[in-house]
């Protein structure tokens, strides 16, 4: 499996920048993604998938923004949280309850 690379957004904004101003000057959008690409130091295929989530963050195409989908995952993360929190209390209240009946039996045999 490869090492995935974090690029910094000021390479990202720069790379797509790029590809917006010069994608006039090849033959087709693929060409300038791979020559644009190999200038910044990542596939084209990263290229185009950073184009296409600026383009979706713009509202230019459809689709989760990025604003959205970090909004996602924190509820996605609150929400296990939650879970986890409601399935200890379940588990202290069963907790409970046995060592109350058992404190009963005690206390009615008595």
């Amino acid at each position: 499996m490869k090492k995935q690379m974090r690029y910094s957004t000021e390479v990202r904004e720069r790379a797509v920048r790029l590809l917006r101003e010069h994608q006039g000057d090849y033959a087709s959008e693929w060409a300038a993604l791979e020559s644009i690409a190999s200038k910044i130091g990542c596939t084209a295929e990263t290229l185009r998938k950073w184009v296409r989530q600026t383009e979706t963050d713009q509202g230019i195409r459809g689709g989760m923004s990025t604003s959205e989908r970090k909004r996602l995952k924190e509820l996605e993360r609150e929400n296990r949280e939650l879970k986890r929190a409601n399935e200890i209390l379940r588990k202290a209240s069963v907790y409970f309850a046995q060592a109350e009946l058992v404190y009963g039996r005690l206390q009615f045999a008595k």
